[in-house]
């Protein structure tokens, strides 16, 4: 064979293959919209994931996620939503936060949306109704705003002696802290107890929160559910630990990293929810056909170290009742 032959036969071979590639049909591609940021939102990215992975579709070799973070600052939501929208992905996954998802529902009505959030989706209008949601957006809701009563209760039953409750908020998301905050009101008054509200949605609000439960003398602090203070974990057990004040949250992951208790749905779970809803939407279903997912089991988690640090005997009733205790 020709030198100049063989040069040519070659070049047809690496061009075959090349000319295959660009014949195969592009990856879908899901848009991620976050409210935190993801070195805090690490382990839930991560159920998603699996949550996708269990309707066949795993990251980067049959679908591809386009990642988009606020670090916490909701008003850079809308522009990374429009983005999203720009790219024409296949779905928006928008769990973590309700202002992501009802962003994500005002820059787009043909777009699929799968939300995670506390709030009752019915009543911020993001859906219909929680059997038949209609349009284009469905998800998991937490029943935040239930529990948080219920967290009150624990929290009084393990600091009987505490008066006054702070409850620490993100006033960045309003939709869930309202009526959190009613919820707690009515529930402080039927326990003969003072409730001081107080705001954050920084890093150093969070440090003036602290300072200031403690110059008003509050027993014990509650914190809502929020992608804010998730994201601030590390920080808030840590400020809870330094200045002795026993917490109650709403994510098992509080009581890992050192928090006194939580009670709630699993947030790992809700995520791997949002990844099975992401995965069937792409295989065809409609978001108005899948109903809103609620979660039918609450963990009840007491760090026994934190409690001892503290000076807190755990009643026996808690502890029976216990999901996890952690020694």
């Amino acid at each position: 064979m020709k030198r100049r032959e063989f040069i040519a036969g070659l070049g047809g071979a690496v061009a075959w293959p090349l000319a295959v590639r660009a014949q195969q049909p592009a990856l879908p591609v899901i848009g991620y919209l976050g409210s935190a940021s993801p070195e805090g939102e690490r382990e839930f990215v991560a159920a998603f994931r699996r949550g996708l992975a269990e309707i066949g579709y795993v990251e980067g070799r049959n679908v591809a996620i386009e990642y988009r973070w606020a670090d916490g600052q909701n008003d850079r939501l809308p522009a990374l939503a429009a983005d999203l929208v720009r790219l024409q992905v296949g779905a928006i996954a928008a769990p973590g936060a309700t202002q992501s998802a009802l962003v994500a529902k005002a820059a787009t009505r043909t777009i699929p949306i799968i939300f995670e959030l506390g709030a009752d989706p019915v009543e911020i209008g993001l859906v219909a109704s929680l059997n038949r949601p209609g349009g284009n957006i469905t998800g998991v809701s937490e029943l935040n705003v239930e529990m948080v009563a219920k967290r009150l209760a624990l929290l009084h039953e393990l600091v009987p002696a505490a008066k006054s409750i702070a409850f620490l908020r993100n006033p960045n998301n309003p939709a869930v802290i309202e009526a959190q905050t009613r919820q707690l009101q009515v529930a402080a008054r039927i326990l003969g107890l003072q409730l001081l509200v107080l705001n954050a949605s920084s890093e150093s609000e969070i440090d003036t929160a602290f300072e200031t439960l403690v110059q008003q003398r509050a027993g014990a602090v509650i914190l809502t559910g929020d992608s804010f203070f998730t994201s601030h974990r590390e920080q808030l057990v840590g400020l809870a630990a330094r200045h002795a004040v026993p917490a109650i949250y709403q994510w098992r992951e509080f009581t890992a990293a050192g928090g006194l208790m939580s009670y709630g749905a699993s947030r790992i779970d809700a995520f791997r929810q949002v990844g099975i809803y992401t995965g069937r939407i792409l295989k065809g279903e409609k978001p108005a056909d899948l109903p809103v997912m609620q979660p039918t089991k609450f963990e009840m988690a007491i760090n026994l170290k934190t409690a001892k640090a503290l000076g807190l005997t755990s009643p026996e009733t808690l502890l029976a009742t216990a999901d996890e205790v952690i020694q």
